[in-house]
C-alpha cells in the first residue's frame, strides 16, 4: 500500500488519522527505524510499525494525539526493564508481550482544516472569508439554507434576508459556531423567532465575534475569525466534531494481563460462549494449553 496515495485520500475526504513513525527500534523488535502507518479514527492501522502487542498501544496514542490535536512521542518499553520515568512531551507504555526490544513511535495527529461557511457577500462577509484563509481556514461561500458537511462554523453577514432559517438550518446540521453579524437588538429579535433549545442558543453568537471595538468591515471580519480560533483552541469547537468517532472496545489478555484493543485481527477463543481477547497469538496458544490440561 501507498501511504502517501492514501494519505491524500483521506485528506480529500476531509477524514481525521494519525501518521505514525518508527524513530527508533531496539532489537529484537519486529519494526525498524522508519517504517510507518497511517492510523484511523477506527483504530484500523494501515502500514506497519510493530506487531499485534505493539498496535494496541499506537492505537491507545493515536487517540490522544486526536483528542489534544498535538504530537505524541509513544516509547514502548519491555516489562522487564528497570523503571519507566516519565519523561515531558513523551507517553509511556509498558509491553509484557515483547522479548526485550523498546521503540520509540512519533504519532503526528492529521486533522482536517476547519470549514467555515460565509453567508453572504457583503464587505464584513469578505473580510471574514479573507482572514479565515489566512489562518488556514477552509472556507465556503453558502447561499439559502445550504449546510456543507462537516461544517465547524457558520457566519450570517447578510444584514438581512432569512436569517432565521440559515440560523435553524446550521443548528440542525449541528455547526458547533453560529455568528450572526447584527446589531445586539436585531440580534435578539431575530433568535425570538427561532425555536431553538438552551444548547442551540449557546451556539449562536449574536452580535458575532469578540468584543474589541471593531467599526469597520475589515476589523469586524478580524473580530469574528479570532473568536472562532478561539473556540477550536480552547476545545469549546473541536474541530473533528462532526466525524463519528466510534468507541474502541477493548478487553484484558488473561495469560499476560495486557489490555488490547478489540478488532477483526485480535487474536481470541470462544470459550463458554464468551470470547476470551488476546495480545498475540502466543497468549492464545498459551491459554488453550493451559484450558486443555
Amino acid at each position: 500500500m501507498d501511504l502517501n496515495v492514501r494519505e491524500a485520500q483521506l485528506r480529500e475526504d476531509r477524514l481525521p488519522f494519525v501518521r505514525a513513525t518508527v524513530v527508533r527500534a531496539q532489537a529484537p523488535t519486529s519494526a525498524h527505524s522508519g517504517d510507518s502507518a497511517l492510523v484511523l479514527i477506527d483504530g484500523t492501522i494501515e502500514g506497519f510499525v510493530g506487531g499485534q502487542c505493539t498496535e494496541t498501544s499506537v492505537r491507545a496514542a493515536a487517540q490522544q494525539a486526536l483528542d489534544r490535536g498535538e504530537g505524541v512521542l509513544l516509547r514502548v518499553l519491555p516489562a522487564e526493564s528497570d523503571g519507566f520515568p516519565e519523561t515531558p512531551g513523551a507517553t509511556i507504555a509498558v509491553n509484557p508481550c515483547m522479548s526485550g526490544g523498546a521503540m520509540e513511535i512519533f504519532l503526528e495527529p492529521q486533522l482536517p482544516p476547519t470549514l467555515v461557511a460565509v453567508s453572504g457577500t457583503s464587505p464584513i462577509a469578505q473580510a471574514v472569508a479573507d482572514f479565515a484563509r489566512r489562518v488556514d481556514y477552509l472556507v465556503e461561500q453558502v447561499s439559502g439554507s445550504y449546510i456543507p458537511a462537516s461544517t465547524s462554523a457558520v457566519i450570517i453577514a447578510t444584514h438581512g434576508g432569512d436569517e432565521a432559517a440559515v440560523i435553524r438550518a446550521a443548528l440542525d446540521a449541528g455547526v458547533g459556531y453560529v455568528g450572526l453579524v447584527a446589531s445586539p437588538r436585531r440580534g435578539r429579535a431575530v433568535l425570538e423567532g427561532i425555536e431553538s433549545s438552551a444548547e442551540e442558543c449557546a451556539r449562536v453568537h449574536t452580535p458575532a465575534g469578540l468584543d474589541v471595538g471593531a467599526r469597520t468591515p475589515a476589523e469586524i471580519g478580524l473580530s469574528i475569525v479570532a473568536d472562532i480560533v478561539r473556540a477550536v483552541r480552547s476545545g469549546e469547537l473541536p474541530r473533528t466534531s462532526r466525524v463519528a468517532r466510534p468507541v474502541l472496545l477493548t478487553a484484558v489478555d488473561p495469560v499476560c494481563g495486557m489490555t488490547v484493543t478489540v478488532t477483526e485481527s485480535t487474536p481470541h477463543l470462544v470459550v463458554a460462549g464468551a470470547d476470551v481477547w488476546f495480545c498475540c497469538p502466543g497468549c492464545r496458544r498459551a491459554y488453550q494449553k493451559e484450558h486443555a490440561a
